[in-house]
């Protein structure tokens, strides 16, 4: 079992700010903040939205995928060695399909968790309609359990972007390498994640009501293409760009130290 101190991570993450703050801010800007912008002014109401149009679909979807490139890039700066923003970049977006397919194995894995859920649904005879489902206690009992082994998966893939940016490895190896650097570290990886999403979500519920009563008092309600919907999606933009690069470069220096527990150090990102 390797050693993993969150607190050597964190203090790892507040040097590396100070030193490399500006190259890791404006990769996430471009690549980060940037879409996130463009997919609020589209979909402002988010892209489950039945009103929005397949073509904005589409807008949010590269999205998603310029965002994943954005905090691979991100986790390259900050593990280092010593790169420039353009080559950040360009690492990001090539190594951003490999982590995708990874994601999409996951995603299968899933599904595939769920159909036992599904047969035992049908085998105990349980309604299936949406609103029966919910007063199920049958589907409820397996729905925690699925809960439960989705939260185990998750830490235990949590290492997935900095092997992917750091290791020259393909998909079944990403989450092959994650599993096994994670192992013996769980509730600490747990525990971290666990305070770190949920100042996250105040953050972002916090700075989206501000910004929510500000703006329909001065510009009127939030409507797709709209100047309403521009400044909504500018400041969680800001707040994602800044929530991912956080996330990104403690991810990239635990991965660091899960890695090679004996040579941990602070990267230069770039001249």
């Amino acid at each position: 079992m390797r050693h993993l101190s969150i607190s050597r991570a964190w203090e790892d993450t507040q040097r590396i700010g100070v030193h490399d703050g500006r190259l890791i801010g404006a990769v996430a800007l471009a690549l980060v903040g940037f879409p996130v912008l463009v997919s609020g002014i589209v979909a402002p109401k988010g892209m489950m939205d039945q009103t929005v149009p397949g073509w904005g679909m589409g807008v949010g979807l590269i999205a998603q995928l310029v965002a994943v490139a954005g905090q691979l890039a991100i986790v390259r700066l900050a593990i280092g060695p010593s790169t420039t923003v353009g080559d950040a970049i360009a690492h990001g977006l090539k190594r951003m399909p490999v982590y995708v397919v990874a994601a999409i194995v996951i995603f299968l894995g899933a599904v595939l968790l769920a159909v036992p859920i599904a047969a035992i649904l049908l085998a105990t005879g349980a309604p299936l309609d949406e609103a029966a489902l919910k007063t199920s206690p049958t589907f409820n009992l397996l729905a925690l359990a699925y809960l439960c082994v989705a939260i185990f998966f998750a830490i235990r893939l949590v290492m997935m972007s900095p092997v992917t940016s750091a290791e020259r490895v393909g998909p079944l190896k990403i989450i092959g390498r994650s599993w096994d650097l994670t192992r013996g570290n769980w509730w600490r990886l747990f525990g971290f994640l666990a305070v770190f999403l949920l100042g996250a979500l105040v953050v972002m519920i916090a700075v989206a009501a501000a910004v929510g009563i500000l703006v329909n008092a001065t510009l009127g309600p939030v409507e797709p293409l709209s100047a309403s919907a521009a400044v909504t999606a500018l400041a969680q933009g800001l707040v994602s760009a800044a929530v991912t690069s956080l996330l990104a470069i403690m991810l990239a220096r635990i991965y660091i130290q899960l890695a090679a527990p004996d040579s941990v150090s602070v990267p230069s990102s770039g001249a």
